[in-house]
């Protein structure tokens, strides 16, 4: 059962206030142990394009049985949901290759061996010996321009065939492979026209030939070919530097652990093969297979790509470490708790790859603009190839400009614009300490214009610190100190690093119970001490007492710790215009005092869920973009309603949910850092968008009116998707 479910707003005070109905509405994306859909990704090597998007998304959405495709263009994969259990990994699969798309399942193993690029290897090879066969066609093509007439103008054609021929077949089989697999599934990509143009310029070079023509075009089809693959080529590998953070932590799969036997004896078995309550041991320098809890031993953990924290945590017996983080030091035995899907790891990772695969507006814009490009290019080119026949009678010249219009218009750069900036953001934000669980979350979070905050747990950590109380070095303070040392209350820990740090001096207290709820007990010097809330103690109001016998109870007040980095945010967005409120349900001291730190003048203290709630609505209403940030349950109905949210990781389960984006580790400074990003990432976007418009408004007219060549046009086409990918990528840094 979720957190959601656990709490109802008549029984939950963090929830008194809440208007019927909105903690429900608010939670309504909570996942629900009675109705859990099953996911599953398959690998589509063959997409390229914003238009094999649209293709595989709409031919499995189709399916009675899927609930949801998503395509996840930059790593060449599908992720499925479905809600029937017959339904298999293989039925998905062959229902996309009736559709002209080949797929196969992945599985865990699968993505931690992603790093071997078979594809960029088989892409190199292609690319290699076209570029070798381009450099021997020229060769001979240079001949001919020099004057070599007759005879031998047609020995030298025949030779040129020889060589391109075979390797126009084997180097463009990726293009023909897709444009095959389209129009099997009665579809048209980018592909066919491109397929159409290497076939119409080898074609036409061979019955020149045979003809004994003047004209062959041998070296443009292979050039045409070679320069094609270096574009292919090249987009892969920059892709690939854009890395998703989905495809980081899934390599982070460990696919084998150390299991104690029974007996005690030491066995390594899968990781499939482990079983929730196994005693698994971790030597220094592995990664922890599952989430579980520390049974034996002491180390330090690196928990960086799942935190965000840069410096180890030790951890030591009862301490909770989840799959993937690193044990540096010391030899731990854990008991495990929860494996495979349900370890904190594939959490992050089905984030992360949400964010990657979710659609902002661009890409719809992008998806319909590629879905008019096919009927549309093949048109125009008709149309050259009509015109020109016409015009000319000539029908090598027809075919030539036919040829060059559909090379030079492939909406490669069009289908890249949104794709490559919106990989190349998720994974940035990833490595900085954030992710991004919807697509449109950094759209909306560019748009912003205020920026409200809870207090507790969100700019101040959830742990309590010691404020004041009886003198450290007191008796009252000694007895309290033992006391708190029986307890692991927050309160109570919040005593003992006090004492700690004031070298308080310790009583004798024995006989120490604690008592839920209400606090402990113990005995000192012949008489009954006590530490806990007001009623325990004998205190006329609420509060932290310690009670010495018959002694009147002596108060402690406790006070929050910022957040680091807290107070430099609020410092970055206020002088970037944002306005800043601060919400908390604290009392008007203690808020006061908070937003005094945080140079906030806008506060409310004592604030329900129904009044934050009411807030934000008011704001939307006149307007105004908010981003809300809260850990709550009592802050989801705000984080529902805000024009985009966030929440620390440490938040509740049902605020992570609803919350656009989660903050992983301490550093609350990153909000102002994301905000930053976004609106880089808006303007990349913008940019792509006027660079692929304005490439075509110019290549097109060129084409049609005869004046490039399909080589030309090939170099074209090649260096717009390069330009629109390579901006992309000046993403990967974190801007200053």
């Amino acid at each position: 059962m979720t957190d959601a479910a656990m709490h109802s707003t008549a029984a939950c005070p963090a929830c008194v206030g809440l208007p019927d109905g909105a903690l429900e509405k608010a939670t309504a994306s909570v996942p629900k142990a009675s109705d859990k859909p099953r996911r599953m990704m398959l690998s589509l090597p063959d997409i390229h394009c914003a238009a094999c998007i649209d293709g595989v998304e709409t031919r499995l959405e189709a399916m009675p049985e899927v609930t949801a495709a998503r395509v996840n263009l930059s790593l060449k994969r599908v992720t499925v949901t479905v809600q029937d259990d017959t339904v298999s990994d293989d039925d998905i699969a062959e229902a996309l290759e009736n559709a002209g798309f080949r797929a196969r399942p992945l599985d865990a193993a699968t993505l931690g061996r992603e790093g071997d690029d078979a594809e960029g290897r088989a892409l190199a090879a292609r690319m290699g010996l076209a570029g070798f066969a381009t450099m021997n066609v020229m060769m001979f093509s240079i001949a001919v321009w020099a004057g070599a007439d007759g005879a031998t103008r047609d020995l030298l054609h025949w030779v040129s065939a020889a060589i391109a021929l075979p390797v126009i077949v084997f180097a463009g089989m990726p293009f023909y492979r897709s444009a095959w697999s389209a129009l099997r599934g009665w579809r048209i990509n980018m592909d066919v026209p491109i397929t159409l143009a290497i076939v119409l310029a080898a074609g036409l070079s061979v019955m020149e030939t045979a003809e004994s023509g003047h004209h062959a075009y041998f070296d443009a089809a292979v050039t045409l070919t070679f320069f094609l693959l270096i574009g292919r080529y090249l987009d892969h590998r920059t892709r690939s530097a854009a890395r998703s953070a989905a495809t980081e932590l899934a390599a982070l799969d460990v696919l084998s652990a150390t299991r104690i036997t029974k007996e005690g004896t030491r066995e390594t078995v899968p990781a499939d093969a482990l079983r929730p309550g196994d005693t698994l041991f971790v030597a220094p320098g592995a990664h922890i297979p599952a989430d579980g809890t520390v049974l034996e031993g002491r180390s330090d953990i690196d928990r960086a790509l799942l935190t965000g924290e840069s410096l180890p945590a030790a951890v030591t017996t009862g301490d909770e470490v989840h799959a993937g983080m690193l044990n540096l030091t010391g030899p731990l035995t854990l008991r495990a708790e929860r494996l495979g899907e349900d370890t904190l790891l594939r959490d992050i990772g089905r984030l992360v790859e949400a964010a990657e695969t979710g659609k902002t507006r661009y890409s719809m814009l992008a998806d319909k603009a590629v879905a008019l490009y096919a009927p549309g290019v093949h048109i125009l080119s008709a149309l050259s190839f009509i015109g020109w026949w016409l015009a000319t009678g000539d029908l090598r010249t027809a075919l030539n400009v036919a040829a060059a219009v559909l090379i030079i218009t492939c909406p490669c750069a069009l289908g890249l614009a949104v794709p490559s900036v919106q990989a190349a953001a998720s994974g940035l934000l990833y490595r900085m300490g954030v992710l991004v669980k919807d697509g449109t979350a950094l759209e909306r979070l560019a748009q912003v214009d205020h920026v409200v905050f809870d207090k507790t747990g969100t700019l101040t950590t959830d742990l309590p610190l010691f404020a004041e109380g009886p003198n450290p070095q007191s008796e009252a303070f000694a007895v309290a100190h033992a006391l708190a040392r029986a307890s692991n209350h927050p309160l109570s820990q919040a005593i003992v690093t006090e004492a700690e740090a004031q070298n308080a001096p310790i009583a004798v207290v024995t006989d120490i119970t604690e008592h839920p709820g209400e606090g402990l007990s113990g005995a000192y010097n012949g008489q009954t001490v006590r530490l806990g809330s007001g009623p325990f103690t004998g205190a006329q109001t609420d509060g932290h007492f310690v009670k010495l016998g018959e002694e009147p109870p002596l108060p402690f007040a406790f006070t929050h710790k910022l957040r680091p980095g807290a107070a430099e945010m609020v410092m970055r967005l206020k002088a970037d215009g944002l306005p800043v409120t601060l919400l908390s349900g604290d009392t008007p001291d203690q808020t006061a005092r908070i937003a005094a730190e945080l140079g906030i003048e806008d506060w409310r203290a004592e604030a329900t869920p129904a009044s934050k709630l009411a807030l934000i609505e008011e704001m939307d209403r006149t307007g105004t973009k908010v981003l809300m940030v809260g850990d709550g349950i009592n802050d989801t109905a705000a984080l529902a309603a805000a024009h985009v949210s966030m929440s620390p990781g440490t938040a509740a389960q049902a605020s992570r949910a609803v919350a656009d984006m989660v903050i992983l580790g301490e550093d609350i400074g990153l909000i102002g850092r994301t905000l930053r990003v976004s609106r880089i990432s808006r303007k990349r976007i913008l940019e792509n968008f006027q660079l692929a418009s304005a490439y075509n408004i110019i290549a097109v007219p060129v084409a049609m009116a005869g004046l490039c060549s399909p080589l030309i046009a090939a170099l074209a086409m090649s260096a717009s998707s390069l330009t629109v990918t390579l901006n992309a990528l000046r993403l990967t840094q974190e801007p200053k």
